[in-house]
């Protein structure tokens, strides 16, 4: 993995091949919604079924979080979803937001378009719209969207502040984000930092707990608050695959967190202009 564009046609594919799967399929193969354990990508889910606005077609079991259930969405509220997949948080922002809302989905891989495009056809949805793009550069106008949710992406995208000032740019003055994703505490072993499997599971590609909320801080967002916070563990039938035995007790015994956290920002509302000097009204 030598440069960002090689990371991001490494997500591209493994996402890509992950849609084309039928449910069932994507259950045996624990490349998503199974529950074995020996691939990463599903370790880290959260139980979507009891929200309001859950559909079992959208759900691959990619996500680390709910940030929609803590994203604050009102009816009539614009909501970003970033790395939107199949659907399953922009239907669930659908139905806080209501009919009178809009709910944008970005990916930036063609088949997870295509499928929730699908999802949201056999919904009839008319205020769910999926777009095909890049979240460092996002097909939307700035000022646009109240919320923005995203769930275990950012960790993804090898330049994260891209990101974060793109949320920024998208976001009304006032609007707010609620974020889930993957941070970590201590360093990864050298060899789960160069497997692929584990940088496209979310594991390798995430950076520093500190490092992620001062990112957050320095693009600008105020009110920044954890929402929820839970540790991740690693099975041992996956680590196997890049460290011995030995390794694997040091790792467990080195003090290392994995940790999905989910971050609540603001975007500071505009400030009024001052008036000429002298004029009082300032």
């Amino acid at each position: 993995m030598e440069n960002e564009n090689e990371l991001k046609a490494l997500v591209r594919e493994k996402y890509a091949a992950i849609a084309e799967q039928s449910k069932e399929e994507n259950a045996s193969s624990c490349c998503g919604a199974g529950g074995c354990s020996t691939e990463v990508y599903n370790i880290m889910t959260d139980d979507y079924t009891n929200l309001k606005g859950y559909n079992a077609d959208a759900d691959l079991g990619l996500g680390c979080g709910l940030p929609t259930a803590f994203a604050k969405i009102k009816e009539g509220d614009v909501v970003i979803d970033l790395g939107s997949g199949a659907g399953n948080d922009c239907f669930v922002a659908r139905a806080a937001t209501g009919p009178l809302g809009k709910v944008i989905g970005i990916d930036f891989t063609e088949q997870m378009i295509a499928k929730a495009r699908l999802n949201a056809e056999k919904l009839n949805f008319q205020n769910v719209e999926f777009r095909l793009g890049d979240i460092e550069q996002m097909p939307v106008s700035a000022n646009m969207a109240d919320v923005v949710v995203s769930n275990c992406v950012l960790n993804l995208v090898p330049n994260k502040f891209n990101v974060l000032s793109e949320v920024y740019r998208v976001l009304k003055p006032g609007g707010h984000f609620s974020i889930s994703d993957i941070v970590l505490e201590g360093q990864l072993p050298t060899q789960l930092k160069q497997a692929a499997e584990m940088y496209a599971g979310c594991v390798s590609g995430a950076i520093q707990k500190a490092v992620y909320m001062e990112l957050i801080e320095t693009t600008g967002f105020k009110n920044i608050t954890i929402q929820k916070s839970k540790e991740i563990i690693i099975p041992d039938d996956i680590l196997i695959n890049y460290l011995s035995p030995a390794e694997i007790e040091a790792f467990r015994n080195s003090g290392m967190g994995i940790y999905s956290i989910t971050v609540y920002a603001d975007k500071p509302a505009e400030e009024k202009a001052c008036c000429a000097p002298g004029s009082g009204c300032c």
